[in-house]
């Protein structure tokens, strides 16, 4: 459980990064989830101090919109998750790699 909520979390924080003003709903829709698992994870992470949410207005008679930031602790966050999927990549393929030069 913990590892997929590890990969939400980075999945979502790599959208955000890319682009900070999406909607919730198209967000959900680019990650394939709910609306309520975005927000239940944008919590999270917002608790967490990775994400900052600030409310923008184009017009002042209009809605408010929202765009998501990642903060200084996201980023580094992000990079160790980046570097802890590699770590789990390469434990991985290196078995298969000896397998594949022991056969030539």
């Amino acid at each position: 459980m913990k590892d997929n909520l590890e990969k939400d979390q980075f999945d979502l924080l790599r959208k955000i990064h890319k682009s900070p003003r999406s909607s919730q709903r198209h967000l959900a829709n680019d990650l394939g989830f709910s609306l309520g698992k975005l927000n239940y994870c944008l919590k999270e992470l917002k608790k967490k101090g990775l994400v900052k949410i600030k409310s923008f207005q184009k017009q002042k008679d209009k809605i408010s919109h929202l765009r998501y930031l990642l903060t200084p602790k996201g980023v580094a966050f992000r990079t160790k998750l980046t570097i802890n999927f590699m770590k789990k990549k390469n434990a991985r393929i290196r078995p298969a790699q000896k397998r594949i030069r022991g056969k030539f």
